[in-house]
């Protein structure tokens, strides 16, 4: 009996200690940061490939980046680097129709559009054994004969929402600015031709996660979604 009663008191005294000592106990440390989640998609394309020069270190630094992209390709360039193309869609890319020549359809008969998406389909399919789904007019030069033929041959014309302004001579800073500024189910233009617009591609994706944004993939009605 007098030791339960000499136990008690012990425990009434050091109550109040323990108490102080955990309410000064540092705070447990987290465990690392909690990933972003993905609240939209933003697409990001590149026009006029393949080039010799610029399209495995712009594939390189998507990768890099984890991001996927679409790249419009020419089907003269097509022609003659099949490898190039064959590389991007092994990367795990997505390769369009940008025409053979890069002309203003708008410009040309029923028939000569025809040739210029017809031939560049079948130089991406004998290349990466894929047709395009998805089709890129150069200039974002459109009209319903151009819309028509694209039509045909099961493209999807696809315009963009931001221009890059690469091809008219953007620094990486405002290369970076111009697609960050992109909203959910933007589509941003650049080009596999400029080495800013390499050097933007992982400022790019870390701007657009800072928004919860991810680079998505453009399906067979224009929107972008989820890759």
């Amino acid at each position: 009996m007098v030791m339960r009663t000499l136990l008690a008191v012990v425990l009434l005294l050091a109550a109040p200690l323990l108490s102080a000592t955990t309410a000064g106990a540092a705070p447990a440390r987290e465990t690392g940061p909690v990933a972003l989640a993905c609240n939209g998609y933003v697409a990001l394309t590149y026009d006029d490939g393949p080039n010799a020069q610029f399209t495995r270190p712009l594939v390189s630094a998507l990768r890099s980046a984890g991001a996927r992209a679409t790249f419009f390709d020419l089907g003269s360039r097509v022609q003659q680097q099949p490898q190039l193309t064959r590389e991007v869609v092994q990367a795990g890319m997505w390769v369009g129709n940008h025409s053979w020549s890069h002309p203003y359809l708008t410009n040309l008969s029923a028939a000569a559009v025809a040739k210029e998406l017809g031939d560049t389909q079948n130089a991406i399919r004998n290349a990466t054994g894929q047709a395009p789904t998805l089709f890129r007019p150069p200039y974002g030069a459109t009209n319903a004969t151009v819309q028509t033929e694209a039509r045909k041959l099961g493209l999807t014309q696809v315009i963009w929402s931001v221009d890059s302004q690469d091809w008219n001579g953007a620094s990486t800073d405002a290369i970076v600015r111009a697609a960050t500024g992109a909203n959910a189910g933007g589509i941003v233009l650049m080009h596999a031709s400029y080495q800013n617009t390499v050097n933007a591609v992982p400022r790019i994706v870390q701007g657009l996660a800072a928004k919860n944004l991810c680079p998505g993939r453009i399906d067979n009605t224009g929107r972008v979604v989820a890759p």
